[in-house]
């Protein structure tokens, strides 16, 4: 572990090993038992994702979707069922602002609230460095609020209209990264699932139109400020990522439907990279010799690029044994030299 190592990545500086990080290990509570240690110490993580989208929660501030959650946790205990959509028909998502629905803090709170969050969080993780950002950005901020049916009903019946709520909730973003800006966060975590795993689900002229400038703006104040803006969606995107980088993403944070030796070849000595060819699924699914392969095929790409951090990108669920772990780490520790 080292957090000099993780800020020396994010800002592609030499370092004597590949950058680590890794998600939902918290799902893993047996091995984690056993460790005796926390595991983002244990696992010589150098960087932790994390975002915080501000002190207004909106499920209880105003409408949201819930759309329920499939049991992801090994005892089935985050299983969720999902609720009715609170929007009736497309007008009121076209009418929808989220100023109004749920107000937002004027800015020099917002700075306040994040610094001090990010104090306290930081000052618990000192070996790792914590990201500040956003989760529900753009897209996924549509997705909260009005859920998938309600989503490609507003969009595919007047995208012009919906272009305008898009827009809205991009400024509602902007106003979270000026904030984020004024703190002392060394990077930041852009979250917006805009696509799905077989690639956009809209126009793509809508993403470059409308979704992108905002984006533009949303990361202006943060690359003034000089932190690190990282890009991260579920799902295939790497269609977009010169459109992305030329908005002024400083990285990207993908899961392996996306091609990692393009994206190396592209954009491996110039921006932060935090994936590999590891597939979850071939961790729960496979066996021990075909999650090695893909490690192998990752590590000569991985050492070619300065800002490359290696993470499972699908997350490392419940359902992928203790044993698979352990071999796993132990191979990732023995190969990951630079």
């Amino acid at each position: 572990m080292s957090r000099r190592i993780g800020e020396d990545t994010l800002f592609l500086r030499p370092t004597p090993r590949l950058a680590h990080t890794e998600y939902s290990m918290e799902y893993h509570t047996t091995y984690l038992k056993q460790l005796g240690q926390p595991l983002r110490d244990a696992w010589d993580f150098d960087l932790l994702w994390c975002v915080h989208d501000g002190p207004i929660v909106w499920e209880k501030a105003g409408r949201t979707t819930d759309m329920g959650h499939a049991a992801y946790a090994a005892d089935g205990s985050d299983r969720r069922a999902p609720t009715s959509c609170p929007f009736d028909d497309v007008e009121e998502v076209y009418a929808f602002d989220p100023f109004r629905e749920y107000g937002i803090p004027e800015h020099g709170e917002l700075v306040r609230f994040f610094e001090e969050w990010y104090q306290k969080t930081q000052a618990a993780s000192p070996e790792q460095v914590v990201t500040g950002g956003r989760y529900k950005t753009v897209v996924s901020a549509a997705i909260a609020i009005f859920g998938w049916e309600m989503l490609l009903e507003a969009a595919g019946t007047d995208s012009v209209r919906f272009a305008r709520v898009l827009e809205r909730l991009g400024e509602y973003s902007i106003r979270h990264a000026e904030a984020w800006a004024e703190t002392s966060i060394v990077g930041y975590i852009q979250h917006d699932d805009m696509v799905w795993t077989s690639g956009p689900f809209m126009n793509p002229g809508l993403y470059r139109d409308v979704i992108f400038p905002l984006y533009r703006r949303m990361w202006a104040p943060l690359l003034k400020a000089g932190k690190r803006v990282l890009f991260c969606s579920d799902g295939l995107f790497s269609m977009f990522m010169e459109d992305l980088a030329s908005c002024g993403a400083q990285g990207f944070i993908f899961e392996p439907s996306n091609e990692l030796e393009w994206i190396c070849n592209r954009f491996g000595r110039s921006h932060v990279i935090i994936g590999s060819k590891v597939d979850c699924r071939t961790m729960a699914f496979g066996t021990w010799e075909e999650v090695k392969a893909q490690m192998d095929a990752t590590f000569p790409l991985a050492r070619r690029c300065p800002g490359f951090f290696w993470a499972v990108g699908n997350h490392i669920p419940a359902n992928v044994s203790d044993a698979m772990c352990d071999r796993y780490i132990h191979y990732l520790k023995a190969n990951w030299h630079r």
